[in-house]
């Protein structure tokens, strides 16, 4: 399977997904208002991903903002992995990142971590 990699921009994020490590990161800013259309092609490359059983997967959040739109489009990303890790064997962890001073990120990972039952780490940096 091939990696997926989408840079950012001044309004997406970056999607950095390496299919041999399983390590996936989601950063920088997502302002978008469309952002079903930007995510697409991510959650059928996680919907693939997620199809072999037992894989290790690592998923980082390093964003520095994002809007209400991009948090629906982060609740469904962490769904379908909250589906592997419960149905299919899979190992998933999560580390949310953010500034220190910045308590409304870190309200946000708080209120992921409420949503789904995945191993979630809330890491200052």
């Amino acid at each position: 399977m091939e990696n997926l990699t989408i840079e950012a921009t001044e309004y997406k994020p970056r999607i950095d997904f390496d299919a041999n490590s399983g390590v996936l990161e989601v950063s920088k800013n997502s302002y978008g208002e469309y952002t079903l259309e930007f995510f697409k092609p991510v959650f059928e490359w996680l919907k693939e991903y997620t199809q072999e059983e037992g894989r290790k997967i690592e998923l980082n959040f390093k964003m520095t903002y994002f809007n209400t739109s991009t948090s629906r489009r982060f609740l469904e990303i962490l769904n379908i992995l909250e589906d592997y890790y419960e149905n299919k064997g899979g190992e998933v962890k999560v580390n949310w990142y953010y500034d220190e001073n910045d308590m409304d990120m870190l309200e946000q990972g708080e209120d992921y971590l409420e949503d789904v039952s995945l191993p979630l780490n809330l890491i200052p940096l």
